[in-house]
């Protein structure tokens, strides 16, 4: 049972049983004891008293008693016929009363005939009068319309159905006032609050929305410290370069100080500023976003090679040289300057951290019904447990190394969200032979037909 409606279905079908089998057992109890009481028992039978009102006032008197008795004895009816074969109050005679007084040869063998159909008196004047007795038609209600009986199956229905609603009412708003309970402290900034304890046996709606409560309670304590987390590490990048600043400044005001130099420091570090805050403002449009809201169509194998080209550039300092391999040969539907920013980032970082004269391997190719670029280093490598979070804002594996390559922390936690938004994704690995290994995925829904 792991619906409500199996559930709700079942309870009433088990009170409607209840109700059902406990008024057909106080029907048969009541009747039953009203059949067997003595009073019914010691009765004489109807034919001996129709006899005795007979020989005591008539043929009237036969008829005033029988019609204040003809529905006396139980669940059946009484009839006298007299000697001209009809009822002596007036009534239609039922069918088998009619075959039994007129005689059915077609339903009764030829050769069988009782000893009499039944019980007969004789009046004074010789007049043979028979008394018959026959089940009455069931009513709607039959033995309902006792009082015993009714009240008590009303009874019986009310405390069943209220011991169903009862427990119908708890089983459905205990959860639900937990979770109301909890929707209360969420919105008081208490996310420790877990509703879903005590409720791991059940799996029926509200169970579930339990649980979807918390993974929802979870989501938010992340993502209130991912934001915290977020705001302290831009605070303390920001502070660096205004500290940088502040002392370039006081160097200038000194007597004797070479100003041009201290300019051209304070012109690093604002543009150093202004790159860096660029970035933040590119991350925070992106975070949270599956979709882009503006798609165009391009040749990706064009993009590439203009960032292979501005890579190679860069690294011909050190000697580092992009090696490319394979083509998309396809166009794809997205952002260009995005995706060209997510792959730049990747490749950028994959020339810094390689050692001289180390090239650093990319990898074009069909992945499925998608793309995906492979971009490979031969630098140190990254921790394996530091592989999922060098994709969050401002991580660092080593503070000092980033700090003097010139990384602020924010370039692969916008080529995650670029591929994101793409419907694609960034994972990291290190490779076997050392070296870290980037792998870009653009899933088939990005590509332009």
């Amino acid at each position: 049972m792991h619906s409500l409606f199996s559930r709700i279905f079942l309870l009433f079908l088990l009170a409607m049983t209840l109700i059902v089998g406990s008024s057909i057992a106080t029907t048969f109890t009541i009747t039953s004891r009203e059949s067997e009481t003595v009073d019914f028992q010691r009765r004489p039978s109807a034919a001996i008293q129709a006899s005795e009102v007979l020989e005591r006032g008539g043929v009237s008197a036969l008829q005033t008693w029988l019609a204040a008795n003809k529905t006396v004895i139980g669940d059946r009816e009484l009839f006298v016929i007299g000697p001209d074969g009809r009822d002596i109050l007036g009534r239609s005679l039922p069918e088998n009363i009619q075959r039994r007084v007129n005689g059915s040869p077609e339903s009764v063998p030829r050769n069988f005939r009782p000893s009499r159909s039944a019980p007969q008196i004789i009046a004074a004047d010789g007049s043979v009068y028979s008394v018959f007795t026959t089940p009455r038609r069931p009513s709607v209600f039959g033995a309902l319309s006792l009082p015993a009986i009714s009240l008590t199956i009303l009874g019986i229905a009310l405390v069943v159905s209220a011991l169903t609603s009862w427990w119908l009412a708890e089983h459905l708003t205990a959860p639900i006032r937990r979770i109301q309970a909890g929707a209360r402290a969420l919105a008081t900034e208490n996310q420790e609050v877990r509703v879903s304890s005590g409720l791991e046996g059940r799996k029926d709606e509200l169970a579930v929305l339990a649980r979807d409560f918390d993974a929802m309670a979870d989501q938010l304590r992340a993502n209130r410290s991912a934001t915290t987390q977020l705001l302290r590490d831009i605070s303390h990048e920001l502070r660096s370069p205004l500290a940088r600043m502040r002392v370039a400044l006081g160097l200038a005001r000194q007597p004797e100080s070479d100003s041009m130099r201290q300019m051209d420091r304070l012109e690093r570090e604002i543009e150093r500023l202004d790159a860096m805050i660029s970035q933040v403002l590119k991350l925070a449009r992106l975070q949270g976003t599956d979709a882009l809201l503006e798609r165009e169509r391009f040749e990706l194998d064009d993009v590439i090679e203009e960032v292979v080209r501005d890579a190679n550039f860069e690294g011909a300092m050190k000697n580092c040289k992009i090696s490319l391999r394979g083509a998309a040969n396809n166009a794809v539907l997205g952002s260009r300057d995005l995706l060209r920013s997510a792959i730049e980032n990747v490749l950028r970082n994959a020339v810094r951290y390689s050692p001289n004269d180390a090239p650093v391997e990319m990898q074009v190719g069909k992945s499925g019904r998608g793309v995906e670029i492979l971009i490979r280093d031969h630098g140190p490598g990254v921790p394996a447990a530091d592989l999922e979070r060098i994709f969050e804002p401002f991580y660092r594996v080593a503070e000092s190394r980033d700090r003097d390559s010139g990384g602020e922390g924010i370039g692969l936690a916008i080529t995650s969200q670029v591929m994101k938004a793409h419907g694609g994704s960034a994972r990291a690995a290190n490779a076997g032979s050392g070296g870290l290994e980037v792998r870009l995925s653009l899933p088939e829904t990005a590509i332009a037909v």
